[in-house]
């Protein structure tokens, strides 16, 4: 414990003087810290470039380290997010909500159905369950939705107009269109650079800027992308971070990410606690999707 504070009193020291010359922060000198690792400041560029031999490995050592604290942190909730109607998770299973082209909001199958039930009973119009504008009735109007969304800013409107170029063919504007919204911090939008990325589709195969938009999609809480990078850390021989990966995924409610650690437990890979840690968080994510009037919806796409 005694050594725990001094090294932390030595660290607290370290900050309020120049890592290369010394120089103490005064009112007149203003040290900045080093972006990468965090731990050490310069009270100018001159210092910082000497200082950098001495530095190096334990600026990429630290920056590694936090990193991976931010990676490894399992999510609040998925990249989904809620409803915005009846508040509840919304299902990863992408059949169990719908997007509305007129607002960007994605409504759980729940609401929708309710809400066209009620609509069908009034024998009134079908508007947006959200925003209440009428509902496009042509392809060319749900373009024409998207295309405004897209000229007022908005990342989500944007990620779907690369799906729609996307799936015509023309990945050049669908790499336009997700990197934009990757660049407005658009969870999605970084998956899909990444499947681009790995495909070589409108960009060059690249499989460190795949990677990079695995993780921050990851971050973000998009579990399919998280199940993705635990693929590519076993290709690397990091089984344990491939585990880390799984486990985060299985977590949020991803199925795939639960049946390969099914699999991992029955060869040893993973240990039991871990496992059925998983698997009960799994089935409180999936739980928590659940709803009286998204199980009539069910129902109803059956008949």
């Amino acid at each position: 414990m005694m050594s725990t504070n001094l090294e932390e009193q030595a660290a607290d020291i370290m900050m309020m003087c120049c890592a290369s010359c010394g120089t103490a922060q005064v009112d007149d000198i203003k040290l900045k810290t080093c972006t990468a690792c965090k731990s050490v400041r310069y009270c100018s560029i001159k210092c910082q470039r000497d200082h950098r031999p001495q530095h190096k490995r334990a600026c990429k050592k630290r920056a590694a380290e936090l990193h991976d604290e931010i990676l490894f942190k399992q999510p609040e909730s998925s990249h989904e997010g809620d409803c915005p109607i009846c508040c509840l998770p919304i299902s990863l299973d992408p059949t169990k909500s719908t997007m509305m082209t007129c607002c960007s909001k994605k409504i759980c199958d729940g609401c929708v159905h309710s809400y066209e039930v009620r609509i069908f009973e009034q024998k009134l119009e079908r508007p947006c369950p959200f925003c209440r504008q009428l509902k496009p009735k042509t392809k060319d109007e749900v373009v024409k939705n998207i295309m405004k969304r897209v000229k007022a800013n908005d990342h989500v409107a944007m990620v779907q107009m690369g799906l729609v170029c996307y799936n015509k063919g023309d990945y050049d504007s669908a790499f336009r269109q997700y990197n934009i919204s990757a660049g407005l911090g658009d969870v999605a939008g970084h998956y899909l650079l990444s499947c681009l990325y790995r495909k070589g589709q409108g960009v060059e195969k690249d499989e460190k800027k795949e990677v990079y938009h695995l993780e921050q999609a990851a971050i973000g809480g998009h579990a399919q992308a998280r199940y993705n990078l635990g693929f590519v850390e076993e290709e690397k021989g990091r089984m344990d971070r491939a585990m880390k990966h799984w486990i985060i995924a299985a977590t949020l409610g991803h199925d795939a990410s639960l049946d390969t650690l099914k699999l991992c437990f029955r060869v040893g890979l993973v240990s039991k606690d871990d496992f059925a840690s998983a698997l009960r968080a799994h089935q409180a994510a999936v739980d928590a999707t659940k709803s009286p009037q998204r199980e009539a919806a069910e129902e109803a796409q059956k008949e």
